[in-house]
């Protein structure tokens, strides 16, 4: 018999091709009427088409996002919040931005109107993390979650192929963690099962055509049911893993999820049978995280630690950290194992089912 919780979260979607174009509408339908631009150096440009579009209505562009969401970052953003008396923001970019927004939201409870641009996730949570003096810690509250999100399919065609193979394993990784959650349900799993057949049929095929319109319609697409898995439960030991590596040694976030992720499964794939099946369906086949390994090696992005900025006098460390401070997680941490899974990823291993047994 099911016997289940899900809540569902009170966020509008506006889901399509050239939907940026609506950003005057649903701005005004949140009642911003000076609203802060955020975006990282990178997208700048694209701050000044919203820019334009919004005319009168933009209080301001604020281009300082980076990775981890630094508080003293934050704060010069409040500054900017203060001094232009902006009523609103507007997020446009990866989880840098988004993070960002949901920060200066956290302070202000300003509505948030949100544009990503990679497949990171960030954008359909309530969930904020940030870092200070090398630590990076995580909230959840309903006050930083977007009230609104556009996805525009278009916007994802001149991402890189490396960004947007990186940023949909990490977009596949909250779908991975969803489905053995503490808290998972079978609406979830659906979501979840969904999210992931839809990034493991797409990412490949970016190889080919990285500006198809129906291949990044797949994978934005998957990336949104991942992100809304995120949503709604809590997540194991790979974010841990993620965070901690991210805050303490400042590594580049979606490239660090694309080298831990198949570790992590292989990691917990003797606890979590059923969610092993799942993703065998979603994935056509055994050995999952061999295949999410081979998505990453096959497109020629990063499979190792050390390849990002990790050096292997880190791995003791990490590990003290992870083990410090667990996050929930179905198979119990073992810090032999979970040293032996950081060496493996820093080395570039590639994980099978034995590999931490």
């Amino acid at each position: 018999m099911l016997d289940f919780i899900y809540q569902g979260l009170p966020s509008r979607v506006r889901f399509g091709a050239g939907t940026i174009s609506e950003i005057g509408a649903e701005a005004e339908k949140l009642g911003c009427r000076r609203a802060m631009v955020v975006v990282s150096a990178p997208q700048m440009a694209d701050a000044d088409r919203i820019q334009s579009t919004l005319g009168a209505s933009c209080a301001g562009v604020f281009g300082g996002a980076v990775m981890h969401t630094p508080v003293e970052v934050t704060q010069a953003a409040l500054e900017r919040v203060r001094a232009w008396h902006a009523d609103g923001i507007i997020a446009l970019g990866g989880g840098s931005a988004i993070g960002l927004s949901k920060a200066i939201a956290l302070h202000t409870d300003l509505p948030q109107l949100v544009i990503p641009t990679t497949y990171a996730g960030s954008e359909m949570t309530p969930i904020l993390g940030q870092t200070e003096s090398g630590v990076k810690t995580t909230q959840r509250t309903l006050q930083v979650l977007p009230e609104t999100v556009i996805y525009d399919v278009e916007l994802t065609y001149s991402l890189p192929l490396a960004m947007s193979i990186c940023s949909g394993i990490n977009a596949m990784a909250h779908s991975v963690e969803a489905l053995y959650a503490s808290d998972t349900n079978p609406i979830i799993r659906q979501l979840a099962e969904a999210g992931i057949a839809a990034l493991y049929s797409g990412l490949p095929k970016l190889r080919d055509d990285a500006r198809d319109p129906a291949v990044r319609a797949e994978t934005l697409y998957g990336s949104w049911l991942s992100a809304s898995c995120l949503a709604s439960t809590s997540m194991g030991l790979h974010h841990k893993l993620c965070h901690t590596l991210g805050g303490a040694l400042n590594l580049p976030h979606a490239e660090t999820h694309t080298v831990v992720l198949p570790h992590a499964i292989a990691y917990n794939a003797p606890n979590v049978r059923d969610a092993v099946e799942i993703l065998k369906r979603a994935m056509g086949g055994g050995g999952v995280a061999g295949r999410i390994y081979d998505i990453a090696k096959d497109a020629g992005v990063p499979v190792a630690l050390r390849d990002i900025g990790m050096t292997e006098s880190d791995i003791d460390k990490v590990t003290a950290a992870v083990m410090a401070k667990p996050y929930p997680n179905p198979r119990p941490l073992d810090q032999d194992l979970i040293r032996r899974l950081l060496r493996n990823a820093w080395a570039g291993v590639r994980p099978d089912h034995s590999t931490y047994l």
